[in-house]
């Protein structure tokens, strides 16, 4: 539990910010020009994606910092994760676009895609090195796991962008918090019952 809390933590605070953000407009653009951060031309546009923005990069580099401070290796993903938040937020905040920070998760989940798929045509399964240690599959199982993962990230970059630019930043941001968690919860119900028949035949042999 600990460790999805850390996970999810710059998405949670991404949230909270945008929403306080927004139901502190004032407040907020004062804040991001006291940064010298461009500011819009009209007073009604709701501030609270670049405030969000901000506090998400920043919450990126404690993560690292939390996990070097504890004299733990940071994993490679959460790199990669701070390099393309730093990017699309950095542009988001600085040529004041939503745009470049709505791309970010679907560059992020179309990397682990390209990874998994990428791996597996030379031969490497990813998802079964990652979790061979936690259970016993055969083969086609894990073949089966590897492919879904893969399919399962290549969507929900596809799903993040039909969100992201057919409806509201309410509902985008809405999304990416509740949304991308119970499409996750779903997907990994289904990956369960899909093992049970094989981690039973095991048990069984």
């Amino acid at each position: 539990m600990k460790k999805l809390l850390f996970d999810l933590f710059p998405i949670i605070v991404f949230f909270i910010a945008y929403k306080v953000g927004d139901a502190n407009a004032e407040a907020t653009r004062a804040f991001l020009a006291g940064l010298g951060l461009p500011q819009p031309l009209g007073a009604n546009e709701k501030p609270g994606i670049y405030l969000a923005t901000l506090v998400a990069i920043v919450a990126s580099f404690g993560q690292i910092g939390w996990v070097k401070l504890r004299g733990h290796k940071v994993e490679t993903m959460m790199w990669v994760s701070l390099g393309i938040i730093v990017l699309f937020g950095g542009a988001t905040l600085w040529l004041h676009d939503e745009s470049f920070i709505k791309w970010k998760p679907t560059v992020l989940y179309w990397i682990f895609a390209a990874i998994i798929f990428g791996a597996a045509a030379l031969g490497r399964n990813v998802i079964k090195s990652l979790m061979s240690a936690q259970m016993e599959l055969p083969d086609i199982a894990w073949g089966r796991l590897n492919a879904s993962w893969g399919g399962f990230f290549a969507f929900m970059g596809v799903a993040n962008l039909f969100v992201a630019f057919n409806f509201s930043t309410d509902a985008w941001v809405n999304f990416k918090l509740f949304g991308s968690l119970g499409l996750m919860l779903v997907f990994v119900i289904g990956q369960s019952m899909m093992l049970t028949k094989y981690l039973d035949k095991e048990e069984k042999q």
